[in-house]
């Protein structure tokens, strides 16, 4: 497996540095100016769309106004440049400065919207833009600005494409690297936690809106340097190329090169703007005539590439490159198994330092205590005044037939929804109305009814995620690889739980691929890794064969000799009478039993409730 991963490394370090190569000679080679101009601008297109990925392919929330960042970052260095004299660099460090400024603004209120009002919402702030730049006196309305000076590197005057070509160029190179290596750090697998939805990313500690906000925040950054290097190349600027036409074609770039994939970006860029190119040349011939023909063809080959390959054509060469490199693989390769990107953390275990443990609670503590709970949804009592505590150390059973409201319980214990009325007590703590990320940094882990993963990462970026409250490292010291020790930790952290589970030979795999009952293993194995002191368990065994349940049921045992506290749901009460200490029986969201499984077993009411009544 090293060898492998140290030729994975290998061959990406080649890559990189035939592409910094590529960079250097294109301005060199003698090539037509036009081609240059067209390089340019593929530049340009993949900055907003790299940010696009960032945010809407990742974190998945869709954006169509990023060509009103662009357009702030080219006016406000303009502005500076021709009114007040100052240096381009000066614009560049002023015109992030706005975008910082106006992206956090926007965002906090955008960010709070889902579904299909997140996308309105950025269509009316950046129209909103549009009309701004086009009505402001200062910024000349839609005449625009003229005479906006080259850029000056060491005395050298970027005045012609081919001169800033390289220094575009450069900049598209460093923040693909920047974020690669976001995704690639605790800060990134929080993003990447946001489309597996907000309750399981909460559940880990991960604060989603402030995520969400940064990654805003970061994908506005890129689109005001296009702007900033759109401005100094074009050397006038006009609202014309920052109004919604433009936004909807950063986003189709993101979209059809692969939303997800940080180099789809560039791919997208690159195909839209020469298939555009070569229409604009091509249908004019054809039809005999002048016209926009190039956007109704462009249309109709959009919505067939995106109903024959919705992920977006780069991962189909990905898969194409996978197919032609398995009938070449080494004899050392790992088995043709799916195979996610190898983590950073990974490749350097010998950095790797025991991570801070919680201290449990004393035998006999009581850890969590639930007081009166109550839970109404409109006139239906889901949750009617249920009472039960656990001790530190215990393993409890919630039990009851479908729709006693055991999974309710749980997501009032966990913080996903508030109490009606009563109380819940953790630690020592009031803790009823406390979000999940505060339940999770006081202790508690959980799992879910229905698997809650991330299918396209490896099964020990999974896990990782559960231990992002034991990282402090933050989004700039991941995206500068000052990381690597934390990193290296959380990863022999969560290849350890692994271990414990019995996974540990499947941490480079997809989990997507997973088998159902081991994803709910992998469930678990995520829930240790934040080092909890109370476990929720809801219906572990579900899926699992015989053997499979006697692994876990000793896993939960030793859990419990350590002094973690355990609640779970369950179904199969062969599984659950042999494990747990205690039962609470809940029907029709009323608790009817509580005490030991052999006096559950035999309580009329609990009979009652699972078989019906007997005449």
């Amino acid at each position: 497996m090293q060898a492998w991963l140290r030729s994975r490394d290998n061959l990406a370090r080649a890559g990189w540095a035939l592409w910094m190569l590529a960079i250097v000679c294109g301005a060199l080679v003698p090539v037509p100016e036009f081609w240059i101009t067209l390089a340019n601008y593929i530049g340009l297109y993949s900055l907003v769309a790299l940010g696009l990925v960032l945010m809407t392919g990742i974190a998945g929330m869709t954006s169509f106004g990023q060509a009103a960042f662009v357009g702030l970052g080219a006016y406000a260095s303009a502005v500076l440049t021709t009114s007040y004299a100052a240096s381009p660099w000066i614009g560049l460090l002023a015109g992030l400065a706005l975008v910082v400024l106006t992206a956090c603004a926007l965002g906090l209120i955008t960010m709070r919207l889902s579904g299909h009002y997140l996308p309105l919402g950025t269509i009316a702030w950046g129209l909103s833009l549009f009309y701004l730049f086009g009505n402001l006196e200062m910024l000349n309305k839609f005449d625009g600005i003229t005479g906006i000076p080259a850029i000056n590197v060491l005395g050298l005057n970027l005045q012609s494409g081919r001169h800033i070509y390289v220094l575009i160029w450069l900049t598209v190179a460093l923040a693909v690297i920047a974020i690669t290596h976001l995704l690639d750090s605790r800060s990134g697998r929080a993003i990447r936690a946001l489309k597996g939805g907000v309750v399981m990313a909460e559940s880990c500690g991960v604060n989603t809106a402030r995520t969400k906000l940064l990654v805003f925040v970061l994908a506005a950054v890129l689109a005001g340097i296009s702007g900033w290097l759109y401005a100094h190349l074009q050397r006038a600027v006009n609202p014309t190329p920052f109004g919604l036409n433009a936004g909807i074609g950063y986003l189709f770039m993101a979209v059809i090169g692969g939303a997800a994939h940080v180099w789809g970006a560039l791919f997208g860029a690159a195909l839209m703007t020469l298939l555009n190119d070569w229409l604009q040349e091509l249908l004019p011939r054809l039809f005999g005539q002048s016209g926009n023909f190039e956007m109704i063809v462009s249309g109709m080959l959009l919505l067939l590439l995106l109903q024959r390959a919705p992920a977006g054509l780069w991962p189909l060469l990905l898969r194409m490159g996978q197919w032609l490199w398995r009938g070449r693989r080494r004899a050392d390769a790992p088995p043709s198994h799916p195979q996610a990107v190898t983590p950073a953390g990974m490749r350097s275990p010998q950095a790797a330092r025991a991570l801070a443990q919680r201290d449990k609670p004393a035998a006999g503590t009581t850890v969590l205590e639930v007081r009166q709970a109550r839970k109404t949804f409109g006139g239906l009592v889901a949750v009617n005044d249920v009472s039960f505590s656990l001790q530190a150390g215990e393993i409890l059973g919630l039990i009851g037939p479908n729709g006693a409201g055991k999974s309710t319980m749980f997501n009032l214990l966990s913080g996903v929804l508030p109490l009606s009325a009563g109380e819940v007590h953790f630690m020592g703590q009031r803790a009823d109305g406390r979000p999940s990320r505060w339940m999770a940094r006081a202790g508690m882990a959980r799992t879910f009814q229905h698997v809650r993963l991330m299918p396209a990462m490896s099964v020990i970026e999974n896990v990782a995620i559960g231990a992002h409250l034991r990282g402090h490292k933050g989004w700039l010291a991941g995206v500068l690889r000052l990381n690597r020790t934390e990193e290296a930790s959380l990863f022999a952290q969560a290849q350890a739980q692994l271990d414990r589970v019995g996974l540990g030979s499947h941490a480079l795999r997809e989990a997507g691929s997973l088998a159902l009952g081991q994803q709910r293993i992998l469930e678990i194995a995520r829930a240790l890794a934040s080092d909890p002191a109370v476990l929720l368990l809801d219906e572990p065994a579900a899926g699992l064969r015989h053997q499979e349940k006697q692994e876990l049921a000793q896993v939960l045992r030793q859990l419990s000799q350590q002094g973690v506290s355990v609640l779970l749901v369950e179904h199969d009460m062969d599984f659950v009478m042999g494990l747990v200490n205690r039962l609470v029986v809940m029907d029709f969201g009323t608790r009817i039993a509580e005490g030991v499984p052999e006096a559950v077993r035999a309580d009329p009411a609990v009979i009652e409730a699972y078989l019906g009544g007997v005449e």
